[in-house]
């Protein structure tokens, strides 16, 4: 009876939402999926995989997605105990991401059916967005966004302001965005590149997207794309029917929020895990971390289970990932029944927040405890801040100068270190004086750790230039 009334309820829900206008746009799943490429004609494609399998293929074997391999996720690398990079964290929430998009394609095939068949396809979908949503990220984990934010907005780059004649793409220099740097690599056309950039899917784009709106808003934190990419989103936006819910403020694109979830879960319990194996926890610190997200009653015949495991296991660390799959499991069908719940919001544009941060208790209090743990233990450790400091003495070193070298090519010394510059960044010397600086940010934002490091030391020396 109750599966009757909820499938009666979903049938409901869709029927609204496909009959409902919100200033002219509709939030409808028929144009959400869309196998529509950025840069690329509309026509019909044969293969033998789906469009967006081709997207995962296609940001698994790219250059910026190996690169990952030496970003910071958040200990310095490398270690005499292995750690998570930004490489096996996209890895890994591409893992739970799949997971979450296939509970809810089966969610929406219980209302849909044959009406929507690109719905089998959320699982890959939500994969391939995964793996893309750190690939903007620079060096030295999020100290790195700061560091560039820095040099621009209080270091030796503030002369820069009077020389970029736009006020919204001054505000991309002083406030830069990993997520909008994704949006970047992922669309833009760089010199000798195609048209669209990697050419994925509308709807992969989309995924990535969790601030769609641009830099310089007061009212909002982050942003989701830079002014060079703004009509490229409000394409996107239009294609999928994403709601304006504001001036220049759009709803999420409903896949953001399972993708924000597989991330929130991944680094949450992964740091916890990765704090265990470098020795920040205790082992029964960690254990009663994770162990808190179960409840004595609910979850009694899980506790028993594991109670059974660690009997049978002895090695600690392989205990801590047996209750660690336990959580990632658990937080899965957590979220995977809040976004069915909340669907008539998500896709009204008027659901606020994570879907985590709806989590009922105990999983929602142990979150929060993690997520303390995580910032006063981890975050704050003497590993973790070194590279942060290492980070924005590196990263303003090399912007400092680069930016100098692009906007004085003429120098002897400029011509030196403009070679470094890969040629799918250049822009000629006759180009506005912010498109020389955002090609030294995505020449800089792409370097991997070592090669940043590596670098700084070659040119560590006092600049020569000044004089031809």
């Amino acid at each position: 009876m109750r599966e009757l009334w909820f499938a009666s309820l979903i049938v409901q829900t869709i029927n609204y939402h496909t009959s409902v206008k919100h200033n002219g746009v509709l939030m409808n799943w028929k144009k959400l999926l869309s196998t529509n490429r950025t840069g690329q004609a509309t026509r019909v494609q044969h293969h033998d995989r789906t469009q967006f399998q081709r997207d995962y293929d296609r940001l698994i074997f790219s250059s910026p997605f190996r690169r990952m391999q030496d970003k910071t996720q958040v200990f310095p690398l490398p270690g005499s105990v292995f750690v998570h990079n930004r490489l096996t964290h996209s890895l890994e929430v591409a893992s739970v991401g799949r997971s979450l998009g296939s509970n809810i394609a089966r969610f929406l095939n219980e209302g849909y059916g044959e009406e929507l068949p690109l719905a089998d396809e959320l699982g890959s979908v939500v994969a391939a967005a995964c793996l893309a949503h750190d690939m903007g990220n620079p060096p030295f984990g999020h100290s790195g966004e700061k560091a560039i934010s820095d040099y621009f907005r209080y270091g030796k780059g503030q002369y820069l302001k009077d020389m970029v004649d736009s006020p919204e793409i001054w505000n991309d220099f002083i406030d830069f965005e990993g997520n909008a740097n994704a949006l970047r690599v992922l669309t833009h056309k760089f010199k000798g590149r195609r048209s669209g950039g990697f050419a994925l899917t509308y709807t992969t784009v989309a995924s990535i997207v969790k601030y769609p709106y641009a830099s310089g808003r007061n009212d909002l934190k982050k942003y989701g794309f830079f002014q060079s990419e703004k009509e490229m989103f409000l394409n996107i936006a239009s294609e999928l029917g994403l709601k304006e819910v504001r001036a220049g403020v759009f709803a999420r694109h409903p896949l953001v929020y399972l993708v924000e979830a597989a991330d929130d879960i991944c680094y949450q319990i992964m740091d916890i895990e990765d704090a265990h194996k470098l020795g920040i926890l205790s082992t029964e610190e960690t254990r009663g971390l994770l162990m808190a997200f179960y409840d004595p009653v609910e979850d009694k015949s899980h506790l028993k289970r594991i109670k059974e495991v660690s009997k049978e296991v002895t090695d600690t660390n392989e205990q801590i990932a047996y209750l660690r799959a336990g959580v990632i499991g658990k937080l899965v069908d957590a979220c995977t029944r809040i976004f069915r719940e909340h669907h008539d919001e998500i896709l009204n544009g008027t659901f606020t927040g994570a879907l985590t941060e709806h989590l009922g208790s105990p999983v929602y209090d142990a979150m929060k405890e993690c997520s303390k743990v995580g910032f006063e233990k981890i975050y704050k450790h003497p590993s973790v801040v070194e590279i942060e400091i290492a980070g924005f003495k590196i990263l303003g070193t090399l912007l400092d100068e680069f930016i100098h070298a692009v906007l004085n090519p003429q120098y002897y010394y400029s011509g030196l270190l403009l070679p470094f510059i890969p040629e799918q960044y250049r822009v000629p010397d006759s180009a506005p004086v912010h498109q020389r600086i955002q090609t030294v940010i995505d020449f800089i934002s792409g370097m991997t750790d070592v090669y940043a490091l590596d670098l700084f030391r070659k040119i560590g020396g006092t600049r020569l230039g000044g004089k031809n």
